[in-house]
């Protein structure tokens, strides 16, 4: 292989981490003419959610379990362009108030930052990664995900969603529920399945009245019971009513969860595949479904496809700000402005600070937003837009990346406070506290709103010293941005920031 050949394969391809609350799973593929190739997979039953007390803290021992697991994925991803990778944590982590201890621990050994993300993001790309390994048979489908500590729904067609949920029932959060003794009754499988019908109440009458041609399942539990139906005879082809009922009564023949010995069902999910199957009959009998079958594609497939989009310019996250920007009547030719002031004062002084090229989209975000809270109330309308962008649905973020947001938005005016930075990660904080910076100084040298022009000063760094310097006699020209840029100057001070004008 010519080193050109080779140095061509690298630079093509990506790599998908799924922290689960149940497995863990790594997939390597490549980019080759507009399609996605797998080049490796490989996952380990960590069980994640099993090690979550009644506080929702995860145990030291869960904590280990997925340490090791990662180490060993971040050998084989070595080398490889972080942002040709995701590495995205589930449920568990969602739930786990202790999270950020396994964050910091898991990004030691694996190399590269772990992202949370939310149950209607994870719905998202489990859409997208059955779209794009499925026939275009044409019509809505219903696709099912049954995981470790949530199952989502999805009704959508072709390659857009039109309806995602994320419901709190999981195969491993459900067997810690209803089976925690490992034993298997009649009285509390039915328990179990009576739960989960409560839950799919929430999204029934919605899905009902929307409707879908075709279903389909896509997690390790829809696999094991399309496998063990088929392997025994009970059906030939995906999974029906009639099968699954019959899968039913043997497996209560059973007495523990350990004892499940089934064809199609491998020993290593046979602990977690009970609370699975209660999960999968509400389904069937709620949503009245009579024939699913089984999807190679899920989430880690759906995150490839969305790199790859985010590549070619198609990244769902700017569509999410437009809509934010639409929903709440933001002022867009203000925020054009701010936006070209910020990314030419960030564009000065990236390489000093240290700075990716790629962070100049948050810094982009951040100024089309910064005025949404103004829909509430003129009033701390920084904190309103905050408590938005941190608490909203959107589409293509992680829980960090709206956090991140949030933050620059709630620090864009008056007082800073550094300290909340501590939400972020520590590989953030330093990056985004210059992010607040250049975003504070971009609005406040577009304060008029395009009443007069106010010239872009050059931007640089002494240390942590922002050093702003516009043309000569500026003050006597623009004397109410000058009176601005001086209270600016003071309040970066009042946070141990310094900031000088010349």
């Amino acid at each position: 292989m010519s080193e050109q050949y080779s140095a061509e394969v690298e630079s093509s391809r990506i790599a998908a981490v799924d922290l689960g609350s149940n497995s863990f799973h790594m997939m390597i593929a490549e980019e080759f003419q507009g399609e996605i190739r797998t080049l490796e997979k490989r996952g380990e039953k960590v069980q994640l959610a099993a090690g979550l007390d009644n506080q929702n803290y995860l145990s030291e021992e869960a904590i280990q379990r997925g340490v090791d697991c990662l180490a060993q994925f971040g050998q084989r991803l070595q080398g490889m362009d972080p942002d040709r990778i995701v590495v995205f944590a589930t449920n568990a982590l969602r739930a786990a108030r202790n999270r950020r201890e396994f964050i910091d621990r898991a990004e030691e050994v694996l190399g590269y930052p772990v992202e949370v993300i939310a149950g209607r993001e994870e719905a998202r790309l489990i859409y997208l990664g059955v779209a794009h390994t499925q026939a275009d048979d044409g019509g809505q489908r219903l696709v099912v995900d049954i995981g470790g500590g949530s199952t989502e729904f999805i009704i959508g067609e072709r390659f857009e969603a039109k309806a995602l949920e994320s419901l709190h029932m999981g195969c491993v959060s459900f067997t810690k529920r209803f089976f925690a003794d490992g034993k298997i009754t009649r009285k509390q499988f039915k328990k179990a399945v009576s739960a989960a019908q409560q839950e799919l109440l929430n999204i029934k009458a919605q899905y009902k009245k929307l409707g879908w041609k075709s279903e389909i399942g896509s997690s390790g539990t829809i696999r094991a019971v399309e496998q063990a139906i088929i392997s025994n005879g009970w059906g030939n082809e995906g999974i029906t009513p009639d099968g699954l009922e019959k899968l039913v009564d043997h497996c209560l023949d059973y007495e523990t969860v350990d004892d499940v010995d089934i064809e199609g069902v491998k020993p290593d999910r046979r602990q977690v595949f009970i609370g699975g199957l209660a999960i999968l009959t509400a389904v069937f009998q709620t949503l009245d479904i009579k024939h699913m079958r089984y999807s190679d594609g899920a989430l880690r497939e759906g995150a490839l496809w969305d790199l790859v989009g985010r590549s070619e310019h198609e990244d769902v996250r700017s569509r999410s700000i437009a809509s934010m920007q639409e929903r709440f009547y933001v002022d867009t030719a203000q925020a054009d402005r701010v936006e070209a002031t910020a990314l030419a004062l960030f564009n000065q002084i990236r390489k000093d600070i240290g700075a990716r090229k790629e962070l100049a989209q948050w810094l982009s975000w951040a100024a089309r937003v910064h005025e949404i809270g103004l829909s509430i109330a003129h009033s701390g309308f920084h904190k309103h837009g905050a408590y938005l962008l941190q608490h909203s649905d959107m589409l293509g973020f992680t829980r960090q990346g709206q956090m991140l947001l949030a933050l620059l938005v709630r620090n864009h005016r008056r007082k800073i406070h550094p300290e909340e930075l501590e939400l972020l990660p520590a590989r953030q904080q330093t990056i985004a506290l210059w992010l607040i910076r250049i975003l504070r100084v971009a609005i406040v040298l577009n304060h008029s709103r395009e009443a007069y022009d106010v010239p872009l000063p050059e931007a640089s760094i002494d240390k942590d010293t922002l050093l702003l310097k516009l043309p000569e006699g500026w003050q006597d020209s623009f004397p109410l941005t000058s009176q601005d840029m001086e209270e600016e100057v003071e309040l970066q001070k009042a946070a141990g920031l310094v900031l000088t004008i010349a």
